[in-house]
């Protein structure tokens, strides 16, 4: 391949530095006006009565809407399929019922944004209110036992088999950890511009991770048919999981529009960002070890408690240890109860983050009890085979991960005791944990046409969330018509285009470059057969086997200078362009994804067909830390990271290198600083903007080395990339947590490890 894999910079990078890149905020259609919501000062209520009067005599003031004049949508039914995904069962201005503080009671239309905020703090509200649920320790008697998680999978799995094998077991480990309520800051708030034409044509600019869906959930609820609403993202600036369901201000912004029959533009403020976009939910975990004298695990019981609020998404927290280490019996069981606080929601790896740091602190503190390094504990451990499949992994390389890992962070130099590095008032210390991610496909319709000046254009209704979908593809189409990537442009962000998958899950990129890259190559060929049927081209009467391709041209193998280029075949033939739509539908994966395309299917291999049986889908890593702990403070500074990913395929080093990065980054803040707190008397979040919600900045931020195994999954796709977006912030805590045991001789087993925590530690 001549472009696949290489460090190619992105093809978007100069737009977005020179301003070129327009993103949902930065349009402004002829006669647009804005909206601005009014959020309920309470978390468990009933409006009673608005006091708009005030807000009616402001200059620009257009309208107000409410439960009581809003246009009355859809009614989400769980069990009906939208084709999106609903942030919440009840869309706004439906009814009165207040859940939790912050909700969207509300929307003022006004000509300016300024005009719509004033007339928004001028309205006053009465409530019925009720004390509000915040407290997750003490609603969690209230809690249930879900049958599946969100995605469909059981939440309870092998409930209460553990508990004789852990009895029985010569050694036993039993801890409770607890990780916070961390809440998305993407550098790009939210942001929507909704515009009607007539009562039947919507089209929105959104800041979505997933263009069709939000198209169909938003036909859905205003009653249309899907090809009657338009979604264009060209480009986002950072989605992490926030941006993928319909938030309630994309209906605010939509319903608005309708109302006023103007262009309605709607951009949330940080202090939104803080209640109604979602946020990882606090959980409470305990984990249950049993082994023998000699360290080989016999049970492993992973129980979670956490929240939810109107919807039935919750956070599924035991995924990984269904896929981490050898043990005959993996207990996994989820108990939710609801709390007055806006629905929980995906968050970068959704599950595995949250999860991995109990899982592999308590695998780090058994080690510790039996007397063994943590790595061999590990490696001791390791299973080639999913543990409640049974089936063998579509890659095994992460015993490669540690061993590279290790090598390049020096762990041979760690001592198995804490306390024994220090540099000047500084404890030092050497912590480790293991990576782990679903290695996710979908389907995704793909349209390429080739043009008469030997130019492509490459067209789906995917997205570019920031992480270089834009460059891949070009990559992609660039080897399979053997153009330079310079003759490639790419067309997404429109549900107009062919239907495309979601960005989340860490799966477009396995999703989309085998589509991309088999539409294309069989436009290429339907090119060469008319070539090798024209007796006027150089390569007529030649079989396919004889022929190469490169750099906008036909070539013979044995003669590279007798070619024909693709300009002149399509010159001689009368085609001013030669288009192929194709939908992939891969058996392997967890779904079949968008449907509706009217593109032909890609035919695939037996094999591939049959992998959906035959293999389970993960990719691995490992994450080292070196922390430094000052003693008089209690303040943890990463100071050195090690990450070795197992991802497969790897379709731009440059990309997914600051992927894992990010990642990292990502895993930093959860580590050390984020945390959402709420007052418990009014369920408000105590810190109310970005100001206050703490994020990593670069001084916090050490030398990080990323490594990658390299190896391509044929299983998963003809092409054998996964994504590698969410798996850079798996057990990253676990790893600082290790390492701050290491280096203190104390073990913080809640997030983050803020220096409270640690002052005063043994010295």
């Amino acid at each position: 391949m001549a472009l696949i894999g290489k460090p190619i910079d992105r093809i978007d990078g100069r737009l977005k530095i020179t301003g070129a890149a327009k993103y949902s905020a930065e349009f402004k259609p002829d006669n647009m006006v804005y909206g601005y919501p009014l959020r309920s000062t309470v978390a468990n209520g009933t409006v009673n009565d608005f006091n708009i009067e005030a807000a009616e005599r402001c200059p620009g003031f257009i309208t107000f809407l409410s439960y009581k004049n809003a246009p009355k949508l859809r009614p989400i039914d769980p069990a009906v399929k939208t084709g999106g995904t609903q942030a919440d069962f009840i869309p706004p201005l439906q009814e009165n019922r207040v859940n939790y503080f912050g909700q969207y009671i509300g929307i003022v239309v006004a000509e300016t944004y300024e005009q719509a905020r004033a007339a928004v703090n001028l309205i006053t509200v009465s409530y019925t209110q009720a004390a509000p649920a915040i407290n997750l320790k003490r609603e969690l008697p209230k809690g249930t036992f879900p049958q599946d998680t969100s995605t469909g999978t059981p939440a309870q799995l092998n409930s209460g088999k553990a508990a004789p094998v852990l009895a029985a077991a010569p050694v036993k480990f039993e801890q409770v950890y607890q990780t916070s309520n961390e809440n998305h800051h993407p550098m790009e708030t939210h942001a929507t511009l909704a515009l009607w034409e007539g009562t039947d044509r919507l089209t929105l600019y959104d800041s979505t991770q997933a263009v069709t869906s939000l198209q169909r959930s938003t036909a859905y609820l205003f009653y249309l048919k899907p090809e009657q609403v338009q979604v264009m993202a060209y480009y986002i600036g950072g989605g992490f999981g926030s941006k993928g369901p319909q938030w309630g201000h994309i209906t605010l912004a939509a319903m608005a529009a309708k109302v006023v029959n103007r262009p309605v533009k709607l951009v949330l403020t940080r202090q939104m960002m803080q209640t109604n976009t979602g946020r990882r939910p606090q959980s409470i975990q305990t984990i249950s070890l049993g082994a023998d004298q000699a360290g080989n695990l016999t049970a492993i019981r992973h129980h979670s408690d956490s929240y939810k609020n109107l919807t039935t998404y919750f956070e599924n927290t035991g995924s990984q240890t269904e896929v981490l280490y050898k043990a005959p019996v993996h207990e996994i069981t989820h108990r939710v109860t609801s709390l007055n606080v806006g629905p929980p929601s995906y968050m970068r790896a959704p599950g595995e983050e949250p999860g991995t740091f109990p899982l592999e602190s308590a695998v780090d503190e058994l080690a510790y009890q039996l007397g063994k390094d943590p790595l061999a504990f590990r490696v001791l451990n390791h299973t080639a085979t999913e543990p409640i499949s049974k089936l063998p992994f579509s890659g095994d390389n992460l015993l490669e991960c540690y061993a590279i890992g290790a090598e390049r962070f020096g762990w041979s130099r760690r001592s198995l005791q804490p306390r024994q590095q220090r540099n000047g008032r500084y404890w030092v210390g050497y912590g480790m944990a293991t990576a782990t991610y679903p290695a996710l496909r979908n389907s995704t319709a793909i349209k390429i046409q080739l043009l008469a000046d030997g130019s492509a254009k490459v067209m789906s209704a995917v997205q570019d969330i920031g992480t270089g979908t834009y460059t891949i593809m070009a990559q992609t189409a660039g080897d399979a018509l053997g153009l330079p990537i310079e003759k490639i442009t790419i067309l997404i962000g429109d549900s107009s285009l062919p239907p495309g998958a979601a960005s989340a899950g860490s799966r477009l990129t396995a999703t989309i470059t085998p589509a991309v890259f088999e539409t294309g190559v069989q436009l290429r060929t339907q090119l060469l057969d008319t070539a090798l049927a024209d007796k006027r081209s150089p390569l007529s009467g030649r079989k396919p086997d004889e022929v190469a391709f490169g750099d906008g041209r036909f070539f013979l193998r044995d003669t590279p200078s007798v070619g024909d280029t693709y300009v002149d075949i399509l010159r001689r033939s009368n085609q001013p362009m030669l288009e192929v739509c194709a939908l992939s539908m891969p058996a392997s994966g967890p779904g079949q994804g968008p449907a509706g395309s009217a593109c032909p299917q890609i035919p695939y291999g037996l094999e591939e067909n049959s992998n959906d049986k035959k293999y389970s889908f993960h990719s691995f890593g490992a994450q080292f830390a070196e922390v430094w702990v000052d003693e008089d403070l209690g303040t943890v500074r990463v100071k050195r990271f090690v990450s070795v990913m197992d991802i497969g395929q790897l379709m731009n080093e440059k990309t997914i290198r600051s992927q894992i990065i990010g990642g990292i980054i990502y895993g930093i803040g959860s580590a050390l600083m984020e945390k959402t707190e709420y007052d418990e008397r009014y369920a408000n979040p105590v810190e109310r903007t970005l100001a206050d919600y703490h994020v990593p900045v670069h001084l916090d931020i050490p030398a990080i080395d990323v490594q990658f195994i390299g190896k391509p999954d044929y299983h998963l796709s003809p092409l054998g990339a996964r994504g590698g977006g969410e798996i850079g912030t798996v057990g990253v805590t676990a790893a600082i947590a290790n390492a701050v045991f290491n280096a203190t001789g104390q073990r913080i087993r809640e997030l983050p490890l803020t220096p409270d925590k640690l002052v005063g530690f043994p010295s």
